[in-house]
């Protein structure tokens, strides 16, 4: 699972899935879905601060510091508030536009279905990682001289480790063309908790394949200096919570 703090929970599809008109009208009405996902990002984030907040409002000095929303894993009911919210926020502005009262009732609709994921939030609890590794930026990767890598196209990205072993999201991948040559690959700056970091490889870039059998230390780079391996570990979404914290029952505006 990805942290919150990764970016929206939800993308485009997981819209569509919903609402298999979005696209048509986000063309129509000329309203961009990339942000009405971003606002509801933002929306969730202070929201959850504020749950988290009252959560920590009776802890004393000697207590465990409260979690704040860089810990806060997407689980299952906050990626579907995050999705039910997004609607909400897009169908508002389809109306607004038309006053068109199908767009109306499309709206009250997900604000309904969006109170209800936010219920079950409330009755499950927030996900929480402990040591949290945040998503990688897409890698830096190079042709050297030599190697052997049969000529073509690779996708190439990586993932950052904590000393744990628990691995962040995966870069969006990076492709890169081959040509008597193997491939170079450098991470960027390591995020906070970062210990290490883990390199994924392949000419299908839905198919990536892990070929460091350890993690690579953040300050060093990865040369790819056998063919790539076939079969292993793939990049993953994120950390899984290392427990659920337990959230009040605020009532939400709307």
């Amino acid at each position: 699972m990805a942290l919150f703090t990764d970016g929206p929970p939800s993308c485009i599809e997981d819209l569509s899935a919903q609402d298999s008109q979005l696209l048509d009208i986000a063309n129509v009405e000329g309203i961009d879905v990339t942000q009405k996902l971003r606002l509801a990002h933002d929306e969730l984030g202070i929201q959850i601060e504020s749950l988290l907040s009252a959560n920590g409002a009776g802890q004393t000095l000697w207590m465990q510091r409260r979690p704040n929303l860089a810990v806060v894993a997407v689980t299952p009911p906050l990626k579907v508030w995050h999705t039910y919210r997004t609607l909400e926020m897009f169908y508002a502005d389809a109306y607004h536009c038309q006053l068109n009262d199908r767009y109306a009732g499309r709206r009250d609709q997900f604000h309904e279905v969006a109170k209800w994921a936010y219920d079950k939030l409330l009755q499950i609890g927030l996900g929480i990682v402990t040591l949290p590794v945040a998503k990688a930026a897409t890698p830096t990767a190079t042709t050297v001289p030599g190697g052997p890598l049969t000529n073509g196209t690779y996708y190439v990205t990586i993932a950052w480790v904590n000393r744990l072993g628990e691995q962040g999201a995966a870069a969006a991948p990076v492709d890169i063309t081959t040509a008597g040559n193997t491939i170079l690959v450098q991470p960027g700056q390591s995020p906070v908790n970062a210990t290490g970091w883990n390199v994924f490889l392949g000419t299908d870039p839905g198919a990536l394949v892990q070929q460091n059998p350890t993690p690579i230390g953040i300050a060093q780079t990865w040369l790819q200096f056998a063919p790539p391996a076939l079969g292993g570990n793939k990049p993953g979404l994120g950390q899984e919570p290392n427990y659920l914290q337990p959230l009040p029952r605020l009532l939400q505006r709307g």
